[in-house]
């Protein structure tokens, strides 16, 4: 009966997991970089003038790597992306591992040898 209880709880939490699955908005794989140049300024020499922030999101596509130039709010809208694919990735696992678990509970295994002895 606890074995029972407890298939019941696991089969609980994926549900959970099943509606945080649903709750996530649009998913991006990659990173956002922010860069800034610095140079030497041509209008006061010896001093130095910083360009920039300048983003950029870089991903693989098709074995590649692929970078794209972004303004500073789709940097903001894609790292929210990026986010909820760091969340699927993680909750994807956590479901794997679940399933697994309630599968061995629910299902009969293949009896094991005996070791020799």
């Amino acid at each position: 009966m606890r074995k029972d209880l407890s298939v019941e709880n696991m089969k609980r939490r994926y549900r959970q997991l099943t509606a945080r699955l649903a709750q996530l908005g649009p998913v991006l794989q990659g990173t956002i970089t922010e860069r800034r140049i610095v140079r030497d300024d041509p209008q006061r020499p010896g001093e130095q003038k910083t360009y920039g922030p300048y983003y950029q999101w870089t991903f693989k596509r098709n074995a590649k790597t692929v970078t794209v130039n972004l303004t500073a709010i789709q940097a903001k809208v894609f790292q929210r992306a990026i986010a909820s694919h760091r969340k699927l990735q993680q909750t994807l696992e956590a479901m794997r591992t679940l399933s697994l678990d309630i599968l061995e509970s629910v299902t009969k295994s293949v009896k094991k040898r005996k070791p020799r002895t």
